[in-house]
């Protein structure tokens, strides 16, 4: 008898272990891994440590110009940093014409405009949203076009918009999601965004805690699109926008493992054209962003 309920134990104490386990590695979905070197040399040695990690792969050389600074996901505007031509989404709707893209949460209006690209996996995060029980979104604003910026920043002053060409809104990256029920910063949707945004390529563009950094007040229903996986990345480490760029400069090569997919992101400053080779696999792809500064980020995916 003794026995067997010193076995019993066992098992038990087995399996609150197993349990704390898989909590920890649900909670723990980056895995990072940082080249870094101090000096003048950073650049080439960064480089030879990712092609010394990704050795047998084949490799495409790709011509990085001084347009591919402007484009991308991960461009940083702000009042030092206007939006660029180059850089305004291509592939913006009007959302109340696309029955597809409009599932999981409301309009304010019928006029409100946003990126195919950011959609989809705006879609998706209103999907988990929906299995989790928050179902009261409402999408606000999406992409804004220079004269209803302007129009905007003339009604509601320099306090709380932005001037034409300053706003990520301007880029059709950024999205106002909003709360039929209550405020964002009191409704579940806010809380539930805040805490699984990121797993979806968002980020919380302006934080309460980073005013000083971002200029711009707390605005806890303003998501900016990033893609994986920088957003995973930046909330891992706490970093808005502007402190991941400059922590890639930093850190010019670094690889992700999140969820058992590994991403390999490499930061090149680009001030002339430039060739640099990429590892890429069978079965990976890479994605270019400016950061709307100096440089270009490659990001290789599954």
């Amino acid at each position: 008898m003794v026995v067997r309920m010193w076995g019993m134990m066992m098992i038990i104490v087995l399996m609150i272990g197993y349990g704390a386990a898989q909590e920890h590695r649900s909670q723990s979905e980056l895995k990072l891994v940082v080249h870094q070197k101090a000096g003048q040399q950073v650049q080439a040695k960064e480089q030879t440590h990712v092609q010394d990690q990704v050795q047998g792969k084949p490799s495409v050389m790709i011509t990085l110009t001084a347009k591919h600074v402007y484009q991308g996901n991960l461009l940083l505007v702000n009042k030092d940093h206007p939006v660029r031509s180059e850089g305004v989404k291509s592939d913006v709707v009007t959302l109340a014409h696309h029955e597809e893209l409009v599932r999981g949460y409301g309009l304010l209006d019928a006029s409100i405009q946003a990126s195919r690209s950011v959609m989809r996996p705006f879609l998706g995060m209103m999907a988990a949203a929906d299995r989790d029980g928050v179902r009261h979104y409402q999408l606000n604003s999406g992409y804004r076009d220079a004269a209803k910026q302007d129009e905007l920043y003339q009604l509601m002053g320099k306090d709380y918009a932005l001037p034409a060409g300053y706003s990520e809104h301007n880029l059709g990256l950024s999205l106002d999601i909003g709360s039929t029920q209550e405020e964002m910063s009191r409704a579940p949707e806010g809380k539930w965004l805040k805490k699984h945004a990121w797993s979806y390529g968002f980020i919380l563009r302006y934080p309460e805690d980073k005013t000083d950094i971002t200029g711009i007040r707390y605005e806890p229903w303003h998501f900016r699109y990033v893609g994986l996986p920088h957003s995973v990345i930046m909330r891992e480490k706490n970093l808005t926008l502007e402190e991941y760029l400059d922590y890639l400069r930093d850190n010019p090569a670094l690889t992700a493992t999140i969820k058992g997919a590994v991403y390999r992101v490499m930061y090149y400053p680009v001030r002339e054209d430039r060739k640099v080779q990429v590892p890429l696999g069978a079965d990976e792809q890479y994605e270019l962003s400016g950061n709307n500064m100096d440089g270009v980020i490659v990001t290789v995916h599954p």
